[in-house]
């Protein structure tokens, strides 16, 4: 019997790179693999502010997505969340389960909490990792691929099964997140000290999925890298060492291939070479609907 996989993806903002090599990529490629379940998060969306229709239409535009990236709704379980009364009624039992500590110790909120005063802050967000515990322990699910900045709130997941089963007997499955190797953490072309979001309001933070070729090789261009000349895997330098590993990751070549390929070469040429070889939009928007998809230039 084949392993269970849950994942979910917010509604929210654009689906960017970061999004699609960290986790929609991986979701395709393990379908054969595993049992998949993939899931819309729209009530997670709503521990901020959000327009209805906005949301509405965000929602049935990620899961176009997730298709159009290669999950195949013969092969996996596609839904929206909210469309499942059960994951906000588990939610509630798990808080009666959750000591207040656990949820102290939660490193995500502190940081989107310092971004909003404290009276904006909603008990949703506070309350975040228990709905996302629900999501994960309603499936039985074996295997959750998330990012880093995510390994916490599955391990509190796992302490939190654990301790339902310690008193009521074997409910629920405790799951094992799992981690990509390569592309889990993409960070901002504009500030490659922080994780590309799609909230971020600079222009040139993120590339988005279905950004315009030129939107994409201007983004590129001004990407954030350094006054050095090597174009080298060095994590001590944020800018080139982000920019490359997306290059990695778009175009599968080892470390030390890129690294022999930009040899004495700087800077210079660097986003014609980059853009012919990895093409961001080539990559994650071959197969969407002509609609919507864009065309890498020749």
């Amino acid at each position: 019997m084949k392993k269970r996989v849950f994942s979910g993806i917010q509604p929210t903002g654009e689906i960017h790179i970061g999004r699609y090599l960290g986790a929609i990529r991986h979701w395709a490629n393990m379908q054969e693999e595993y049992d998949n379940i993939f899931c819309v998060v729209d009530l997670h969306a709503i521990t901020v502010p959000q327009e209805p229709k906005l949301l509405r239409e965000r929602t049935r535009e990620f899961a176009g997505l997730l298709m159009a990236a290669g999950i195949d709704p013969e092969k996996s379980i596609i839904f929206v969340q909210s469309h499942v009364a059960a994951h906000a009624e588990l939610a509630w039992i798990l808080n009666c389960f959750i000591p207040m500590g656990w949820m102290y110790r939660m490193t995500q909120f502190k940081e989107k909490a310092e971004k909003q005063k404290k009276e904006q802050v909603s008990v949703g967000l506070f309350d975040y990792p228990s709905l996302m515990a629900a999501d994960i322990l309603l499936y039985n699910t074996d295997v959750v691929p998330v990012g880093e900045d995510q390994k916490q709130h599955v391990e509190l997941t796992r302490d939190l099964a654990q301790r339902f089963n310690s008193i009521y007997g074997e409910t629920f499955v405790v799951p094992q997140p799992l981690i990509a190797d390569v592309g889990a953490r993409i960070m901002g072309l504009d500030d490659p000290t922080k994780k590309m979001s799609g909230s971020e309001a600079g222009a040139g933070h993120a590339i988005n999925l279905l950004d315009k070729p030129d939107a994409i090789r201007s983004k590129i261009m001004k990407a954030t890298t350094d006054s050095h000349r090597d174009v080298v895997f060095d994590e001590s330098r944020p800018g080139i060492y982000n920019l490359l590993t997306i290059y990695h990751s778009f175009t599968g070549k080892t470390e030390k291939e890129i690294e022999a390929e930009f040899a004495g070469k700087g800077y210079g040429p660097w986003p014609r070479w980059w853009w012919q070889d990895s093409g961001p939009s080539r990559s994650a928007t071959a197969s969407l609907p002509p609609s919507r998809a864009t065309s890498t230039p020749s």
